[in-house]
């Protein structure tokens, strides 16, 4: 037997699976500097995938990955940037800053929305404004006319003209009931189909609720016909609170409910669970802030 300790190379370490097998999107320049960084790397047709050798290949495949996202997001700024000088986005909503552009309109449920699908977007709490760096310029463009308009539309001015003109309408009118009944945190409920209490269940009327208790009065058709049109003298008022971002988080989704056979609750799906968790979160924060 020798005493000389066989040398390790790239084949045998395949062969032991001794490192890491890694893969991307295939692009030319890419492979190029995946080879200048990895020289001995081998593809597998079988994993179809870049074998590396070694006992460290995933640090400094992670390495690798982590300089590549860095240069792609530089180059993706640059171009953005660009873009941007080349046919900019004229609003009084939009500002111009080193890292890329800021967005501050009054709050619009619409803008958030809009503004959160925006690829590296994020809210600043302290500044009360959104960011968004220059490579998501082609993303926020397609959804300005939305976000602009939904701004303009919650300007004070603006609010209160609209406010003034519903004013003794039945618009207006039915507005007022709306609020008011939501402040007396009560629902409907069908007597044989009452839901589970301190548990967070989806609603048509307030979305993702708790029921905290099912009070056994009876609701009175008539008088709430404006807002619960399907109540009838079978249902029993229950009782509802907002849920905490950990209840939210803690419901596992159920697959969702078909349209026609909605009740007036039913188990949230995820598609359900994540604006209320979103909103749950803006709550926490402006609590812990405040």
């Amino acid at each position: 037997m020798s005493s000389r300790r066989e040398q390790q190379t790239p084949e045998r370490a395949f062969k032991e699976k001794i490192g890491e097998t890694t893969s991307f999107p295939y692009d030319r320049l890419t492979v190029e500097r995946f080879r200048a960084a990895f020289p001995q790397a081998r593809w597998s047709d079988d994993l179809k995938a870049w074998f590396v050798p070694g006992k460290t290949a995933g640090r400094r495949i992670a390495r690798w990955r982590a300089r590549e996202a860095t240069e792609v997001e530089a180059y993706a700024d640059e171009k953005g940037r660009d873009a941007f000088q080349f046919d900019p986005i004229e609003s009084p909503y939009l500002e111009v800053g080193e890292a890329g552009l800021r967005v501050r309109t009054p709050f619009s449920r619409t803008v958030v929305n809009e503004l959160r699908d925006v690829p590296w977007a994020h809210w600043d709490s302290d500044l009360r404004v959104w960011h968004v760096p220059f490579r998501s310029f082609d993303d926020l463009r397609r959804r300005w006319p939305t976000i602009e308009a939904a701004a303009r539309r919650n300007e004070p001015e603006e609010r209160k003209r609209r406010a003034e003109e519903r004013k003794g309408t039945e618009d207006d009118r039915r507005a007022r009931l709306r609020s008011a009944e939501r402040m007396r945190r009560r629902y409907p409920l069908a007597c044989n189909d009452l839901p589970p209490l301190q548990r967070p269940v989806a609603t048509e009327q307030y979305g993702v609720i708790v029921f905290t208790e099912i009070t056994g009065e009876l609701v009175e058709p008539d008088t709430v016909a404006d807002i619960y049109p399907g109540a009838t003298e079978d249902h029993v008022w229950g009782l509802w609170r907002t849920p905490t971002l950990d209840e939210l988080i803690s419901t596992w989704p159920a697959k969702p409910v078909p349209e026609n056979r909605r009740r007036e609750w039913w188990l949230p799906s995820i598609d359900e669970l994540r604006p209320a968790r979103r909103l749950a979160r803006s709550r926490e924060r402006r609590r812990r802030s405040n």
